[in-house]
């Protein structure tokens, strides 16, 4: 899942505007990276999931009773433990100390090869479509800015060679304009929230940067006709309720969990 946010270039201008009017009566999203008993994820119109924890006939039964059943993978980093990685550690081109991942190198053909087997390997196991995470390490401020290109093409060639899958892009707002009509929604993490890796901490974001975040979302959701989807982080009632209270106000489907998505949160829905 992305762990940084580069929301801030679009700030400027929309501080002030009204929000959303219709109200999210409940969380419609899952995502987890952890191990979960299929029998218990029910009634979500997306879940997104680690293929590695999951049978064939495990996803069989999640998707009889989801809507939408995912898989994670990333397309700008690899983590030290993945499946892929040793396959992949020569293409790489530096680290992310925050979550102990390497960042691949797209300019490289075997990266591209190696995405694909990986890509089919989760869609033969049944799963609908692919969540398409570390998008914004190819935007302006990322430290893959150099491969926007390729990420684009490697994209659109997933979507060409999988029409019918539902691909989900995880954050990277600056490079919709190229991807809208190969990705079918958008996720975006710490709208409400802003968790701080610094300290650790779990927290609200500044309202006035929320307002702003909430007013380019609504842009982006009208210019390109794309289903939008939140994940917020909090790790107590408390911040979980506060959080709550804010999405009431929009209309995007949404999921609160801790940082690590390693697990069904157990918050009890409250709104002050």
């Amino acid at each position: 899942m992305r762990r940084f946010n580069l929301f801030l270039w679009f700030l400027p201008s929309l501080i002030g505007s009204p929000v959303f009017s219709f109200p999210v009566n409940k969380s419609t999203v899952l995502v987890c990276y952890g191990k979960l008993d299929a029998a218990k994820i029910k009634g979500y119109n997306y879940v997104i999931l680690e293929e590695k924890h999951f049978k064939k006939e495990e996803i069989t039964i999640i998707k009889k009773n989801n809507k939408n059943v995912l898989a994670y993978i990333s397309l700008g980093e690899v983590n030290s433990n993945a499946s892929h990685y040793n396959l992949l550690k020569d293409n790489t081109l530096g680290k992310n100390n925050n979550w102990n991942s390497h960042y691949l190198d797209l300019k490289s053909d075997k990266t591209t090869i190696v995405l694909m087997r990986l890509i089919k390997k989760n869609l033969d196991k049944g799963f609908d479509g692919l969540f398409l995470d570390n998008i914004d390490n190819y935007s302006s401020f990322g430290p893959q800015k150099n491969q926007r290109k390729e990420l684009i093409e490697l994209i659109k060639k997933i979507k060409k060679q999988y029409p019918n899958h539902l691909l989900i892009q995880n954050s990277g707002a600056e490079l919709i304009e190229d991807t809208n009509k190969s990705v079918d929604a958008i996720l975006f993490e710490s709208v409400a929230t802003n968790f701080s890796f610094k300290d650790n901490a779990y927290k609200l974001r500044e309202i006035k940067d929320y307002t702003a975040y909430l007013e380019r979302l609504k842009a982006i959701h009208s210019k390109y006709k794309l289903p939008i989807i939140l994940v917020e982080y909090a790790d107590n009632q408390k911040l979980y309720s506060e959080v709550i209270s804010r999405l009431t106000s929009t209309n995007f489907e949404y999921f609160i969990g801790k940082i690590d998505l390693q697990s069904i949160p157990n918050f009890t829905k409250t709104i002050k």
